[in-house]
């Protein structure tokens, strides 16, 4: 069972919003609308997308490294940590 199984509906509610919020970029493209009122909305996206991805994160910390973790599986739990921290990285970038 991933991390994130219990909150599953909620991201795809999320997603689902989001997705709309991406529909309303490309229909303010096609209307010629102001440029910064463009970038102020795939900010917004951008902002919502990273919202997803630190809630996966720390789904994935709470759920996956304390489970290797109370398992006594230190090297799989070393694993995951690398894996978030990694994750981590790309989201900061």
């Amino acid at each position: 069972m991933r991390g994130y199984a219990m909150s599953k509906d909620d991201y795809r509610k999320r997603l689902a919003r989001i997705e709309g919020q991406v529909r309303g970029l490309q229909r303010l493209i096609s209307e010629d609308t102001y440029c910064i009122d463009v970038l102020t909305q795939i900010n917004s996206v951008s902002a919502a997308l990273q919202g997803v991805a630190v809630g996966l994160l720390d789904e994935h910390l709470r759920h996956c490294v304390r489970e290797a973790t109370e398992a006594g599986d230190v090297e799989r739990a070393d694993r995951m940590v690398t894996e978030a921290t990694e994750a981590i990285e790309r989201l900061v970038r």
